[in-house]
């Protein structure tokens, strides 16, 4: 019987890591991709940093629009999955940015990554 019970409660807890961990996850990627919409000075400052020319906000706009598709998707069952695989690679797009053209540190990109790579590992079909 206690394997039962303890079969469900780990079942249970389970459940509700995962959606806890997607939800945070969702509001990370929702908030950054819509800075990313609004064109918020942190954004503009990075496309002056990477020398491209503000043409290049459109591929701002473009992973800003993935990112909030993609963090609403994560906050529903049937898409959480594509979800995130769709995110963890952003975020490899991210760390390489970061690594070759912005600087700074790409460790909110890794964890971001690890953390979606959790979720569509948990999420798999």
């Amino acid at each position: 019987m206690t394997t039962d019970k303890l079969a469900a409660t780990t079942g249970k807890g389970r459940v509700i890591t995962l959606w806890t961990l997607s939800g945070l996850v969702a509001l990370a990627f929702i908030g950054a991709g819509g800075a990313k919409l609004v064109g918020g000075a942190a954004m503009v400052e990075a496309l002056d940093k990477l020398g491209l020319g503000q043409w290049f906000r459109y591929f701002m706009y473009f992973t800003g629009l993935l990112e909030v598709a993609a963090g609403i998707g994560l906050l529903i069952s049937r898409y959480a999955f594509y979800a995130a695989v769709l995110v963890a690679i952003v975020m490899v797009g991210a760390i390489i940015a970061h690594v070759t053209v912005l600087g700074g540190s790409p460790a909110a990109a890794v964890v971001l990554f690890i953390l979606s790579g959790m979720i569509a590992y948990l999420r798999k079909p």
